[in-house]
């Protein structure tokens, strides 16, 4: 009796085993009963996925195509030079106001499209190959490179120059006027009177140089 009793209150295996496999069977068929829906479902999709891949070129498919010639883009045009265009047009103007009011006759006319022309067809030399740099001598103590004048800057950096030396207590070449008040005033009267010991080196584009001492400048 007590076996029996135990039995019942706890219940043996035995006893259990039909509805145990009967909810098991039942949750197996509810599994296999969704994954088959999902089954059913999932070729349309896969298949919108191979089809929008398959609307894109695979690599190596062009191959053909690239061996094909390719037209090479046409050379452009040369630019028109500008700049020589307006400074022909600005020396126009300037021969044709030249003479004020009075307008240019055809022979002088003519002379200036012929001088256009030249200055148009001349060659620009932007850079002289081979060309050893050689000095310029001051022949008679003659100015052959710029003007026989000392220009403005020149005459800026050589009174700079020689104030500085004065101011560092270098003697003067002349008697101090006693209208000087400055080193700079001592300094343009020097200059003046070309007495400092300075030479002026000016260079041509070729490199070719003149060293020219301001005593051979005209005052």
């Amino acid at each position: 009796m007590s076996e029996v009793n135990e039995s019942k209150m706890i219940g043996s295996p035995n006893a259990n085993s039909a509805d145990t496999d009967g909810r098991y069977k039942k949750g197996e068929e509810e599994a296999s009963a969704a994954a088959t829906e999902a089954a059913t479902d999932a070729p349309s999709e896969a298949g919108t996925k191979e089809e929008g891949a398959a609307g894109i070129p695979a690599a190596g498919a062009d191959d053909d195509d690239a061996s094909a010639p390719v037209a090479t883009p046409a050379e452009p045009e040369p630019d028109e030079n500008i700049g020589l265009n307006k400074a022909l047009e600005s020396y126009r103007k300037l021969i044709e106001k030249k003479d004020g009011d009075t307008p240019l006759t055809e022979e002088e006319r003519e002379s200036l499209e012929r001088k256009l022309d030249e200055m148009r067809d001349r060659d620009v030399v932007e850079k002289v190959a081979d060309h050893e740099p050689v000095e310029i001598l001051c022949e008679n103590q003659k100015v052959t490179v710029g003007p026989p004048t000392l220009t403005r800057f020149e005459k800026a950096r050589i009174m700079g120059a020689r104030a500085l030396q004065l101011s560092q207590g270098a003697p003067p070449f002349i008697p101090i006027p006693k209208t000087a008040r400055t080193s700079l005033d001592i300094s343009m009267e020097e200059l003046e009177q070309r007495v400092i010991p300075i030479t002026i080196r000016r260079v041509l584009p070729n490199g070719d140089h003149q060293n020219i001492p301001i005593s051979y400048f005209e005052k």
